[in-house]
């Protein structure tokens, strides 16, 4: 599952790098990450899809946003008897404390310890 999951990660970091650099038109010498390549990027896409050019990142986002739930959905479903114990665990009531220490131990660290004269 987790190759699946940088499978997803790795295309959407690269799209949405260049996207963030080329809109701010921070290029660093390519012309790859130039904003007259960003907007050219984004015209094409818009004439060969018949929409306003201005909305493709937008329908993105979306599709990015509704292919991690999609991954999420997945991923709970191969863990689902995980999750129900823990959901189960969790209903429970709190888990009761058994501390390490015995009390008698504990209660003379606790405690204030010898008086100095000068008190």
């Amino acid at each position: 599952m987790r190759y699946i999951f940088a499978l997803w990660a790795a295309p959407m970091a690269l799209f949405w790098g260049w996207f963030y650099l080329s809109l701010n038109d921070m290029n660093f010498g390519y012309v790859m990450l130039t904003r007259q390549l960003h907007d050219f990027v984004f015209q094409l896409y818009g004439q060969m899809l018949g929409i306003d050019p201005a909305i493709i990142p937008g329908m993105v986002a979306k599709a990015c946003i509704f292919d991690g739930f999609l991954l999420m959905a997945i991923w709970a479903f191969r863990r689902r008897r995980e999750i129900l114990d823990w959901v189960r665990r969790r209903r429970s009531g709190p888990v009761p404390f058994e501390h390490p220490i015995p009390f008698e131990r504990l209660n003379r660290a606790t405690e204030a310890g010898p008086r100095l004269p000068a008190e």
